[in-house]
C-alpha cells in the first residue's frame, strides 16, 4: 500500500528538518533532497514496526497547509 504524507522542510542550523505533520515523525539532512529521503525512511520504518493502535492514535487524517498574513511592527 503507498500513502501520501505531507513533508515540511526547513533549514535549520546549516541543515534542513524534515517534518510529516501526519503522524509526527521528523527527520533531517545537508540538503533538502537528503531531508527528504530521510524523511521518507524514518516513515517507512515507523509504518514497519509502529502497532496498529500506535499508528491510529498518531496519524491525522486531515493536514492543511496555508499561508497567513500577519501585521508586525
Amino acid at each position: 500500500m503507498v500513502r501520501k504524507l505531507t513533508a515540511i522542510i526547513e533549514k535549520e542550523d546549516g541543515g534542513f528538518v524534515a517534518l510529516c505533520p501526519e503522524v509526527d515523525v521528523a527527520s533531517q539532512g545537508e540538503s533538502v533532497a537528503e531531508a527528504r529521503e530521510n524523511l521518507k525512511e524514518a516513515l517507512e520504518l515507523f509504518f514497519e514496526t509502529a502497532s496498529q493502535e500506535e499508528i491510529n492514535s498518531r496519524l491525522h487524517s486531515e493536514v492543511y497547509i496555508t499561508h497567513v498574513e500577519v501585521a508586525v511592527g
